[in-house]
């Protein structure tokens, strides 16, 4: 079995851990930032961790009405420009806190007025030294090169600092998390029986649309690094915009269709691929009926959320949606006899300036 599917399974115990030992301290955040409330908010990130970021920058856009930028790493460590950060909120993100550039923009930030907070998985790292605050992701040593629940852990950050900044964020909703996220790996069977249709697959897209548009980078970028498809990530809408010409029958298709505000484009969207004949697998939840109707290949996540509004219908289906995404990519890797924990020219921690 690979580490990268043991530390999938432990993601209800990571988020659980998580959550007990940081909703100690985010009061104190909280009271920091209703006194000194940013006009901005820059979230600096590479990698899975930079999928993170993207999840935070529509979760806390939606929820508090800050904009939210994703910072350009190279505009300080090549281009040396001089930015004005005050009044603005600046967080680093890294599981292990040894980004060179993504410390290098917290430090310029911080230097140029900027209040800083660190979200990392390693409370000796050189991030965490950095930052007037840190979050901390309590995961555990993460020994797959590729990441899982330190990705999950850091996207239920974004869940707290949107609380801290002061959104309408229900704690009793994210209490419950981590067991939504264990139902999700109860999937696990299904999911690696579904994976071996695809042991030949190449290519393929991923859609998904608002709070999990992340999800659709992250599932991306798990096929690139542990199965070696060539996957591209879209919006439904940006897909519309000229790259649908390029599917064709069988074509593998994966698409994250929430109920809420995002579904009528998602629904057009499978209905225009089963035009196509695409090989098309949805990951949905129990809410969604039509979903599930639509889509004969569907993944099922054990969540009914119940109907508050449009938008609550998709704020907490990121995480457990994402794990089923996790699953597939892990045991498509081994049906394709490789290892997911040690992708070929990949290590744990890189460094790019």
């Amino acid at each position: 079995m690979s580490k990268m599917l043991e530390e999938i399974r432990q993601q209800p115990g990571a988020l659980e851990r998580t959550l007990k030992s940081e909703l100690r301290t985010i009061e104190k955040l909280r009271r920091r930032l209703r006194k000194d409330r940013p006009r901005l908010i820059v979230l600096a990130a590479r990698g899975t961790s930079d999928n993170a970021a993207q999840f935070g920058r529509y979760l806390l856009e939606v929820t508090t009405g800050i904009p939210v930028s994703l910072a350009a790493p190279s505009i300080f460590t090549l281009y040396q420009a001089t930015l004005d950060f005050r009044d603005v909120l600046v967080v680093a993100i890294s599981q292990s806190g040894e980004s060179t550039d993504t410390n290098l923009v917290l430090q310029r930030a911080r230097e140029k007025g900027a209040f800083t907070i660190g979200v990392t998985n390693e409370p000796g790292s050189s991030l965490a030294s950095l930052a007037e605050h840190v979050l901390l992701v309590r995961a555990g040593r993460e020994a797959s090169v590729a990441a899982t629940k330190t990705y999950t852990g850091q996207m239920l950050m974004m869940y707290l600092l949107a609380y801290a900044l002061g959104a309408n964020i229900d704690l009793d909703d994210v209490r419950r998390i981590p067991e939504r996220a264990g139902g999700a790996v109860e999937l696990e069977a299904r999911i690696a029986e579904r994976s071996e249709r695809y042991t030949f697959m190449t290519r393929a897209i991923v859609v998904g649309r608002g709070l999990n548009y992340s999800n659709a980078f992250e599932f991306a970028l798990k096929l690139m690094e542990t199965c070696y498809v060539v996957a591209e990530r879209f919006s439904s809408a940006d897909l519309m915009h000229g790259p649908i010409a390029m599917v064709e029958s069988s074509f593998p298709s994966f698409l994250f269709a929430p109920p809420g505000v995002t579904w009528p484009g998602m629904k057009e969207m499978i209905e225009k691929l089963q035009y196509l004949k695409a090989e098309t697998m949805v990951i949905t939840d129990l809410s969604n009926r039509a979903a599930l109707e639509a889509s004969p290949h569907s993944l099922c996540v054990p969540l009914k959320l119940g109907r508050k509004s449009a938008v609550a219908e998709d704020l907490y289906t990121p995480i457990p949606y994402i794990i089923p995404a996790q699953l597939f990519a892990a045991f498509l890797a081994e049906q394709k006899g490789l290892d997911p924990d040690r992708p070929r020219t990949l290590s744990k921690v890189t460094q790019t300036m």
